[in-house]
């Protein structure tokens, strides 16, 4: 077994009584010492029915303290474990417990429907008697092999936006470099507690700020349905100091009562990723005197990879910051020369927190990681200071009458406007023009915009090309699983209509 892949041994070691998990909903809190025996107990479980090195352990759930549970007990065993989407319809779960084939599956009491509609498999409920006996055995001796750090650890589903959902293989090292990564670039302490509402399925809920909280002896709340009112008291009940949410979540956070009537004493940090933000989030924490800042990550990349210094948030406003400790990063133009100052091109990354490679798709894979440099798709710029922008998806930038319009630029003009509450802009296909710069508007309820006065508004902004030539008006845009304007859904929408 390598220092590695069994840290919470040596973290429950060193820290045995600090308290590692909390659950407020169900009022129990557990110390890293009993974290780690109870991984303990479930590795001895895991190995009585069979699951060796290399075996995949799914679960099926919401957030809930056995993610912790089952991700180290599959470190202990050299096992692969897979946190699948409960929000995903059947045939999609199918799909992915094909492509993996887990020894076994994992699951929530309220999923418990979702698991009947599925092909029989050998299940086990994490809120059930059994997995409550397993917790409760005295046995804690398994039988233990040699785990290395490039043995893989996680398989994590991307959602699947462009076709089939990819199974993210990710090794024990990939894992420690990003929460080195976090821990040395962020400054992370065992002071630190942070609360998960991003659903631990994904690597924003697993990776980004809990499983680095942890490896310092920091302690991680669990968080399921996100309400900003309860959110806001937990973050003051529990002490928390830093939090990540997605923009959506910030959008309802800062329009709450909550909001404007805390002070939020412990926090240190308020951090957003998922999608790019708002600047009228920035604007709020800001009146408030609290710090707001971007990060930006990928599943095949940690999903850190940027640090920006509290002293810079205001004056580099939108920037994501800097490479962290031990990464690098490119900016590539089609040409495949580097990009140079304020020129856009695709971003890549390189270290040892990229993922391995992509389950069962060795042909993706090697599109995706060339000459160890990850193409993340995603289409970004640097100043002259050496801070990095996100423009936005490679896939998503608008070509109109042979001019590229980025649509995070449209987007932030005009969430400006006093009665606009969210909005999206899309490219859709046009005869003339070979796409047209679309905004999908939600209101604000305290007034109405007409389509005519968000023109104008744009005109004064925006370049002539760049100003939304249609404008849809909607109760509400369409939302990923974690959160997410979902593009494609309005696109989609469109075309059928």
């Amino acid at each position: 077994m390598s220092w590695q892949t069994d840290w919470i041994y040596s973290r429950a070691r060193m820290t045995p009584n600090s308290i590692a998990i909390s659950d407020p909903d169900t009022g129990e809190r557990w110390t890293f010492q009993e974290m780690n025996s109870r991984a303990n107990k479930l590795a001895v479980y895991l190995q009585s029915i069979g699951v060796s090195k290399g075996d995949r352990v799914a679960l099926l759930s919401p957030n809930d303290v056995s993610y912790f549970d089952l991700f180290f007990a599959c470190g202990k065993l050299g096992a692969i474990f897979v946190p699948m989407n409960w929000r995903l319809a059947g045939e999609e779960l199918e799909y992915i417990l094909s492509d993996c084939e887990p020894r076994v599956l994992f699951y929530h009491k309220e999923v418990r429907n979702i698991i009947m509609g599925l092909k029989r498999r050998s299940l086990v409920e994490v809120t059930g008697n059994e997995y409550k006996t397993i917790m409760k055995i005295g046995f804690q001796n398994y039988e233990e092999q040699w785990v290395g750090e490039n043995d893989p650890v996680a398989i994590l589903y991307t959602g699947g936006t462009t076709g089939k959902p990819k199974g993210v293989v990710l090794t024990h090292q990939n894992i420690f470099y990003n929460m080195i990564n976090t821990i040395t670039s962020w400054s992370l302490t065992s002071s630190d507690a942070t609360l998960t509402y991003l659903p631990m399925f994904h690597t924003g809920g697993l990776n980004a700020l809990s499983m680095p909280v942890l490896h310092v002896g920091g302690k991680v709340i669990i968080g399921r349905k996100f309400n900003p009112e309860e959110a806001i008291q937990r973050i003051n009940n529990e002490k928390c100091t830093v939090i990540l949410l997605v923009p959506t979540m910030y959008h309802s956070l800062i329009n709450s009562e909550a909001f404007q009537q805390s002070a939020f004493p412990t926090m240190h940090t308020f951090l957003s990723g998922g999608a790019p933000c708002s600047y009228t989030i920035y604007q709020a924490f800001n009146k408030k005197g609290l710090l707001f800042k971007e990060g930006y990550g990928l599943t095949e990349a940690g999903p850190n990879n940027f640090f920006l210094n509290p002293d810079s948030v205001l004056s580099k406003r939108g920037s994501v910051g800097k490479p962290m400790l031990y990464n690098q990063v490119a900016i590539m133009k089609e040409n495949g020369t580097e990009a140079a100052e304020d020129e856009v091109g695709e971003l890549l990354i390189k270290g040892n927190h990229v993922f391995s490679y992509y389950w069962n798709n060795e042909e993706v894979t090697k599109k995706t990681i060339v000459d160890e440099w990850l193409h993340t798709g995603d289409l970004s710029k640097k100043d002259s200071e050496g801070y990095y922008y996100i423009v936005g998806r490679k896939k998503d930038m608008i070509i109109t009458g042979g001019e590229n319009v980025y649509p995070l630029e449209v987007e932030h003009v005009i969430a400006e406007h006093d009665l606009v509450d969210e909005v999206a802009v899309v490219g859709l296909p046009d005869e003339k023009w070979g796409e047209v710069v679309t905004a999908f508007i939600v209101r604000k309820q305290q007034g109405t915009v007409l389509e005519e006065e968000i023109t104008t508004f744009c005109q004064k902004k925006l370049g002539k090309y760049k100003v939304p030539k249609k404008i849809i008006f909607l109760e509400e845009l369409p939302k990923t699983d974690v959160g997410k304007i979902d593009k494609k859904a309005l696109r989609s929408n469109v075309e059928k209509a």
